[in-house]
């Protein structure tokens, strides 16, 4: 049996230190970039995490959803759903990941939207247990829309 050593300098640690640490920081700044770019998933399987939901996103609304129905997302959007997508994008979800597919859209009365004379409604668009999009809106013939954070 033969042993064979080899004999590494000083500098030559400090460098395989250096790029060890490097590759550590790599690693760290990756993960940070996912989780930033990464949307944020919400549970919406109860009632008590939609509440929840609507409360940190600043808005006060009834106990209980006003109105809950069942809705096909099309495959094909026409002009009013890209509008429409184009908010939810801005907030982070996208409908086009479920075209086709039947979603719930839970309806909720707004308690503390500014202007008291509109009739304020908060929309969640869930699918499969996860929220996949959402507004606030008065439908109202001089109505508004908007997302889902309080302003």
């Amino acid at each position: 049996m033969f042993i064979k050593t080899i004999k590494v300098k000083k500098p030559t640690f400090a460098v395989i230190g250096a790029v060890l640490a490097a590759l550590a920081l790599l690693a760290v700044i990756i993960v940070t970039v996912v989780r930033i770019s990464s949307p944020a998933v919400y549970e919406m399987k109860s009632e008590a995490q939609r509440q929840a939901f609507l409360k940190e996103m600043g808005w006060e609304v009834s106990d209980e959803y006003d109105e809950c129905k069942a809705v096909t997302i099309p495959k094909e959007f026409n002009e009013v759903y890209e509008k429409y997508n184009k908010l939810q994008k801005q907030q982070g979800f996208d409908l086009e990941d479920y075209k086709g597919k039947t979603a719930e859209v839970y309806t909720y009365s707004v308690k503390n939207y500014g202007n008291k004379k509109q009739e304020v409604r908060a929309n969640l668009i869930v699918c499969e247990g996860q929220l996949v999009g959402g507004d606030v809106c008065s439908a109202e013939l001089d109505g508004f829309m908007q997302g889902l954070r309080k302003k």
